[in-house]
């Protein structure tokens, strides 16, 4: 049997008249889950920076640069947001554009040097921010916690 139908098979389907409760709902959890994040992550994030922003300034530090449409699908974005989110890095001067030597019709997105500069502080925030959200969890839990949600999505 694939992996796809096993995972299918494995799914716990409801009992017919267990009552639909919301407060159990996985969908509803992961949202609170998440508003609980962003609240952490706006109140400890500096610069202004969205969630959406972070990640794609991430995703630049790690690959040294890449064209927009590239850093869309390594930041998991469609192909609006991530021009939107680009042009705010480019208006608050965190990212630049330089041509690409293999391809000089094409513009490659990198950190500016105020990018750079301030990258290294943008990542222990965010590790901080991931500690305070998981803070309510034990160690373990917190590793099991990202390693279910690694298999979601």
């Amino acid at each position: 049997m694939s992996g796809d139908r096993q995972a299918a098979k494995d799914v716990v389907q409801p009992e017919k008249d267990v009552p639909y409760i919301l407060d159990d709902q996985f969908g509803y959890l992961l949202r609170l889950a998440s508003q609980r994040h962003l609240s952490i992550f706006h109140q400890r994030m500096g610069l202004d920076l969205t969630p959406t922003q972070f990640s794609a300034m991430i995703r630049l530090s790690e690959t040294g640069g890449c064209s927009q449409n590239d850093l869309g699908r390594r930041a998991h974005m469609d192909v609006a947001t991530i021009k939107g989110v680009v042009d705010r890095l480019l208006a608050k001067g965190l990212v630049g554009l330089r041509e690409n030597p293999a391809d000089r019709r094409q513009r490659v997105i990198v950190l500016s040097s105020t990018g750079a500069e301030v990258i290294d502080d943008l990542k222990r925030i965010g590790h901080e921010i991931t500690a305070q959200t998981l803070e309510p969890l034990s160690g373990d839990e917190q590793r099991t916690i990202q390693n279910l949600l690694k298999r979601v999505v």
